[in-house]
């Protein structure tokens, strides 16, 4: 007989069209049902709780008094929960980001008993090549999806093996027609046959065992409490068939025993059979890029320099660290950063950001403030700190402030060699700004803030000191206006429409038109762009830019600001009306000594329905693109074969190459490469007529959560035809990204990161609002951590680890051929070993002479604990 596994589950969306405190009052009451059902009927064997341990915060924070009902029932294997904190997104959101999703998913999931060790996303937007070895590296196996795989990923069945670069696998149980297909399963006989038959026939189909899978479930649905006297009805409908309540792991069991399983690669992001939404990366870009860029700074920034910080003997704030992931991770789930939603649950998701880089900022600053504050020197200058937190020596240009009463003053170092630099600006600024303590007491002399630019090597994961001294000589602005740009590297114009051409002196290459915005119409929604028909797109080849060109010893800024006429809504552009604008404001900066250049654009909108892009051409005329995904590079294809039949294959909507990244994308040939490098917008495709020009979305402008019958994707809607007005994006957003062209393009995710690391100063005076008593620490005026000693790998993170007092080192090669990492410590170490993503030692490694070396596979992800 066909073995039916009935699995009650419920999915739970935090936020989406409704908002999270909505949903949670909902969560209250199903919660109760849920337990009372479970402790009252041993029948009732198991539930899940949708895989994610959020749902549980969210429930005890109304019921705390409950805890000890969940913990038991998790004890007997009956309520089934984690391993996520919430359900991830796997396209837009940082590998460290989804490992921090299941290290505190499954840390909560302990306080309560077991976790249930599946990767479960029945819902994400794709799925991410990476993800076995992600599951992995928490001794997970087994993962259960549903969207994004058809019959040329190489199996038209439901259940297989899942490879990556590294050898990581897990085994896969899909959902082909989602995880609602049992929800509200009917009484009458008539409509339950009718439905089940339609759903027996696919999953018949796809399974390779006489066991399939029948998710009792939906979005916010709560417990079937008549599932005994339906499947009664089912008995007797299908009596070849046996239906009984069961688990996920009953399942996977039976299919472990499968020898003959299909194994698959790579990333599933089809649209045949259910909708991927391959343009959702540019929804709310405003969401977005506060995602990006808040990632960045926790990663690269806070979790290394409070490692330095507890190093030399400070406390490691975890508390504080885990609140600021939590906060981001509640965004993480597919239809919050997909931003999918309704606009008051935006409104939400944007606060949570505004919160959590607030408390980045602020956690950052204070570890800064302590190491700095805590020197060991008598010397009563102010003093200016430069940090590096890259694990190599970086010789820098460094921008930053200080603030003085000083009219005049020098850098000098703790040898006493005085440090040269520049000045960029001066302002004055009021001293009750910087404490008010200070005017309290009659003093309103005002203090003089400088922003100045230096250029010194800096120790590797490390820092190094400067004395704020007085000084005698006049300090003016050194920026001289300039025709042109001219660097160790390039050679850059600005042409009338405020496109750059940009000769590079290394490369002897030129390119062109660099930074031309595209403007084309959007009918689409939240979920997907869709252009208008026959469309005639809007260049900003014939506006008239204002340039101003500033240079200086170190390099160079380029200013330029227009205005891209453009139609208001959609019905003016059908009309081809250009009754609207978008106000353009570049800023770009060009170091005198790198092969980079920074773009900072501002773009104030005042039209509906419509998309923007920055085209930057490459001359380099590609089949496929690389770019990273989580802890390594992925090639993807300029033009998706399947293009070509999805009409005729019905495809759920059309296989457009628009893709994410996270930190770059790029083209390359055997003498150059061409790369964006990126703190904002992780949405790109390759076009042009011979596929050399790399096309970034700035935004998108749309006004409905969903729609019915677009143009690349016919049907119903998807979610819901809600307005969001919001979406439109009207008003000011602020992008961040770079260029790179460089002859050795297999390193640009080294430059990706170096790019995502600036160095960070900290400017001490004797005045601070907030006061701090002295520590009895005492630290160094320079300081190095560790170094590698090899350029092989890329850095993805150093933190202490959660629960010993060891720290970890986490790195990853996305390069094409197996590498060495090796790290030397400037500082005695008791031991060191290999550990998994959940932070558990896997064996002892080799210490020589303070150094460790550790081969790393190509797209593999490594942790070390020492």
């Amino acid at each position: 007989m066909k073995k039916v596994h009935i699995v009650p589950h419920m999915h739970w969306d935090r936020e989406w069209y409704f908002s999270t405190e909505e949903s949670r009052i909902l969560l209250v009451n199903n919660m109760e049902e849920i337990m009372e059902m479970l402790e009252t009927n041993p029948d009732y064997p198991y539930y899940v709780l949708d895989g994610q341990t959020s749902i549980l915060e969210d429930y005890f924070a109304v019921k705390p008094e409950n805890k000890e009902r969940v913990r038991k029932l998790v004890q007997e294997g009956r309520l089934i929960i984690g391993p996520w904190y919430t359900q991830t997104d796997e396209m837009v959101v940082g590998g460290e980001s989804i490992v921090r999703n299941l290290l505190y998913g499954i840390k909560d999931s302990k306080e309560f008993g077991e976790f249930m060790k599946i990767g479960y996303l029945p819902d994400s937007f794709g799925q991410s090549a990476q993800m076995p070895m992600i599951l992995n590296g928490f001794d997970i196996t087994y993962s259960i999806f549903w969207r994004g795989t058809s019959e040329r990923h190489g199996t038209d069945k439901t259940e297989f093996y899942w490879k990556t670069d590294d050898g990581s696998k897990v085994l896969v149980q899909l959902f082909p027609l989602g995880y609602a297909i049992g929800k509200y399963l009917p009484e009458d006989e008539e409509a339950l046959k009718k439905r089940i038959d339609k759903y027996f026939t696919v999953l018949d189909r796809g399974a390779t065992t006489e066991n399939i899978l029948l998710p009792n479930g939906h979005d916010q649905m709560p417990i079937q409490k008549n599932i005994f006297t339906v499947m009664e009805k089912l008995r007797k409908l299908y009596p070849d068939r046996e239906f009984f309540l069961s688990k996920y792991e009953n399942v996977f069991a039976e299919l472990e025993k499968q020898k003959d399983l299909p194994t698959l690669e790579g990333e599933f992001l089809d649209g045949k059979y259910m909708r991927v939404h391959r343009s959702i990366y540019s929804t709310r870009m405003d969401i977005k890029a506060a995602n990006a860029r808040i990632e960045n700074k926790i990663t690269n920034i806070l979790e290394p320099l409070a490692s330095l910080a507890y190093s030399l003997g400070f406390e490691y704030h975890h508390g504080l660290i885990e609140l600021i992931w939590k906060e981001i991770m509640k965004n993480h789930a597919h239809d919050s950063i997909g931003c999918c939603c309704s606009d008051k649950v935006h409104r939400e998701i944007a606060n949570r950001f505004f919160l959590a880089e607030e408390k980045v900022d602020q956690l950052i600053n204070f570890y800064k403030r302590k190491i700095v504050d805590s020197m060991d020197t008598a010397k009563q200058e102010d003093r200016l700190t430069a940090f590096n937190l890259l694990p190599y020596e970086r010789t820098d240009i460094i921008n930053t402030s200080v603030m003085t009463k000083l009219k005049s003053f020098k850098l000098v170092d703790q040898s006493g060699k005085e440090q040269d630099f520049e000045i960029i600006s001066s302002e004055i600024t009021d001293p009750g700004l910087i404490d008010r303590q200070i005017v309290h007491y009659g003093n309103y002399d005002p203090f003089i803030k400088y922003t100045i630019q230096l250029k010194d090597t800096l120790p590797a994961m490390g820092y190094k000191t400067y004395f704020v001294e007085g000084n005698d000589k006049e300090m003016a602005p050194s920026l001289t206006i300039a025709d042109k740009v001219e660097t160790d590297f390039y050679s850059i114009t600005v042409n009338r429409n405020g496109t750059l051409n940009i000769f590079d002196k290394k490369l002897n290459q030129s390119f062109e038109n660099v930074l031309l915005l595209e403007n084309g119409g959007d009918d689409g929604d939240e979920y997907d762009f869709s252009p208008l028909p026959n469309e005639e797109l809007i260049y900003s080849n014939h506006v008239d830019a204002k340039t101003e060109i500033r240079q200086n010893t170190y390099g160079a800024t380029i200013d330029i600001r227009y205005k891209l006429v453009v139609p208001g809504d959609l019905e003016q552009r059908k009309a081809k009306v250009l009754d609207s604008s978008v106000d353009v404001h570049i800023v770009a900066k060009v170091a005198n000594d790198k092969q980079l250049i920074h773009v900072e654009l501002e773009a104030d909108n005042s039209a509906k329905d419509h998309r923007l892009r920055a085209l930057i051409p490459t001359g380099i005329a590609s089949s496929f693109s690389i770019s990273d995904h989580q802890f390594g590079s992925i090639k993807r294809n300029v033009i998706d074969s399947a293009i070509e039949v999805w009409e005729e294959e019905d495809w759920d909507e059309r296989p457009d190459p628009i893709y994410p990244m996270l930190s770059y994308a790029g083209l390359s040939n055997e003498k150059f490469g061409v790369s964006v490098l990126t703190n904002s917008t992780r949405e790109y495709e390759i076009i042009g007529e011979n596929y050399d020009t790399i096309a970034i979305t700035l935004f998108r402008s749309i006004g409905f959560l969903g729609k019915e019958e677009m143009l690349r994707r016919p049907g119903r809607p998807s979610g819901i035809k809600l307005p969001t007005p919001d979406s439109q994006m009207i008003g000011k957003i602020t992008l961040e990204f770079a260029i790179s062209t460089s002859d050795q393009p297999e390193k640009v995710a080294r430059t990706a990161k170096e790019y995502l690391t600036p160095v960070v100063t900290y400017n001490k005076i004797p005045h601070d609002a907030m006061k701090l008593n002295k520590a009895d620490v005492k630290t160094p005026l320079e300081f190095s951590f560790l170094k590698e000693v090899e350029p092989n790998v890329v850095l993805s993170t150093l933190k202490k680890a959660e629960k010993d007092e060891q720290f970890v080192l986490r790195f990853y090669n996305p390069t094409e051929t197996e590498a060495t990492a090796a790290f030397e410590f400037n500082r005695e170490i008791e031991h060191v070993s290999a550990a998994n993503l959940n932070e558990k030692s896997i064996g002892k490694l080799e210490l020589a002479n303070s150094q460790v070396q550790v081969k790393v596979k190509t797209n593999q992800v490594q942790s070390i604990l020492f």
